[in-house]
């Protein structure tokens, strides 16, 4: 059962990566294995925990001398805690993506977005190229890169009437649109992921992966720009659809949504509480100010502009494939599945972070990085010091990574597969004329992080202890970065001499 588990995941997984030649939503692949995952765990629980891949099963039973009817019954209570402990964070993530997404989408229908797309007029193709480059890398880190890239990408078509070349500016979109979700909290679902499981914090993830994301950015268009020349064509003007709020409206909703999303963060830093609830918050604000507005409007105006009709065109089936994958990848992680994928990887790299988070990124061009997110999470925890420590560079790096490394393929991120969907992309063609614009980028993004950790940050890879201690004692003195043993059963306090020689705990 415990191999079973890996092949309904692997099985699903092809399911997922082939959506389109089986003509199986994403969606529904996934909510399949997640429900499957834990369900072949649950029936089998007792002989999959038995493996001892489980830290935490292990130490709970460890603490007890049980017969083996009472190990059968309290796996199946183990199970039940673990997928209860899971479901709230994965509903965590949910709740604040349908908040963000409603919100973006209440001030695209409030045409919100005409304020920013309006301004770009150039017909200079390698000035176009830079201003939509930086207008995505800006609007993504503010909004997230999906949403990002389905507004850039229909203000392309109001610019440029040749597909090839409206190919190569969307393509752009998408690395550029990836690159600014990887340095904001609210930029991608990855690191959404990440901030709110506690991995990262908003104000060290922008100030430490904003260089490396910008130069995944610049160095492809630095590229592209010594082979774009001339003047794009317009596509003919066709008749602009009904305008359903005044300039000003568009204006207001425009500051009130993305200062809603703007806020989250430091919501959270001032109360303390999940992010999902700063999102809510944004979510009721700009609610009831439609509602006020929607007061003067005629009934199909207020109709249309109405959040409750919005609601229903949030990608529900997103949503649903986050949960699926989330789930399986917890169920996994409950197994013990991800804990021996986490001593291989260490095993093959030697244990260098810059390498794990460098194959895992590469990875995120095929796999989704979502569940790759998802099980790299599962994989490492959150330690009190060092590389695996909150802000630490494993999950910095795993931000950057994760969520440009998804730009070398056009079906390696959310970004990429909306781009595809909307202008027809041919895979062949992006992996031909793109792909190596964006490794090139990606790796000069990891370069750029490796040098800024060397000047103005501190090595982080490995932790040399310069003492290794067995205590016998009541009381010994230890070096500060020294490790511990304790037996089984026994408490140690830890105390620090402060400035009159008094213990400070």
């Amino acid at each position: 059962m415990f191999i079973l588990m890996v092949l309904v995941f692997v099985l699903g997984y092809m399911a997922i990566a082939l959506e389109h030649p089986i003509k199986i939503d994403k969606a529904a692949s996934s909510l399949l294995i997640g429900a499957l995952s834990w369900a072949i765990l649950a029936l089998s629980s007792f002989d999959i925990l038995m493996l001892g891949h489980n830290a935490d099963w292990n130490h709970l039973i460890g603490s007890f001398n049980l017969s083996s009817p009472q190990l059968q019954s309290l796996s199946n209570h183990f199970v039940g805690h673990e997928l209860e402990h899971h479901l709230i964070e994965i509903a965590e993530i949910l709740f604040f993506l349908l908040g963000a997404m409603t919100i973006v989408e209440t001030v695209d229908h409030h045409q919100g977005f005409n304020i920013i797309t309006d301004r770009i007029s150039t017909k200079h193709k390698v000035k176009l190229l830079w201003i939509l480059g930086f207008t995505t890398f800006f609007m993504s880190a503010a909004l997230d890169n999906l949403t990002t890239t389905i507004v850039m990408i229909a203000l392309l078509r109001k610019l440029v009437a040749d597909k090839n070349t409206r190919w190569f500016y969307a393509s752009i979109i998408v690395i550029a649109a990836n690159a600014g979700g990887a340095w904001s909290p609210i930029g991608d679902v990855t690191t959404i992921m990440l901030w709110i499981g506690g991995q990262i914090t908003a104000a060290k993830i922008i100030s430490t992966v904003f260089l490396p994301s910008l130069m995944s950015m610049i160095v492809p268009l630095i590229i592209l720009s010594f082979f774009l020349k001339g003047h794009i064509e317009s596509p003919k003007i066709a008749a602009d659809s009904k305008q359903f709020t005044s300039r000003s409206e568009q204006l207001l909703m425009l500051i009130v949504g993305v200062s809603a999303l703007l806020f989250v963060p430091v919501f959270k830093t001032i109360t303390h509480l999940p992010p999902y609830i700063g999102m809510l918050l944004g979510l009721a604000v700009i609610w009831i100010l439609s509602e006020i507005l929607n007061k003067k409007r005629d009934s199909h105006a207020a109709s249309h502009l109405a959040v409750g009709n919005i609601i229903k065109k949030v990608d529900v089936p997103t949503v649903m494939f986050f949960l699926g994958i989330l789930s399986a990848v917890a169920a996994l992680q409950t197994a013990g599945h991800l804990s021996l994928m986490s001593i291989w990887l260490d095993q093959v790299t030697n244990q260098n972070i810059y390498l794990i988070d460098t194959v895992i990124g590469i990875l995120s061009s095929i796999v989704d990085n979502v569940p790759l997110v998802a099980g790299t999470m599962g994989m490492y925890e959150i330690a009190p010091t060092g590389a695996f420590a909150t802000d630490g560079v494993f999950w910095e790096l795993l931000a950057f990574t994760a969520g440009t490394g998804g730009s070398i393929l056009i079906i390696g991120s959310a970004a990429g597969v909306a781009a595809m969907g909307m202008e027809k992309i041919d895979f062949i063609w992006y992996m031909k004329k793109i792909s190596w614009l964006a490794l090139v980028g990606y790796f000069a993004g990891i370069g750029t992080y490796y040098v800024q950790q060397k000047v103005f940050g501190h090595d982080q890879i490995v932790i040399h202890p310069t003492e290794e201690k067995v205590i016998s004692a009541e009381k010994t003195d230890v070096a500060p970065d020294a490790i511990i043993h304790l037996d089984a059963h026994m408490q140690l306090e830890i105390s620090n001499s402060n400035a009159e020689n008094q213990p400070a705990h």
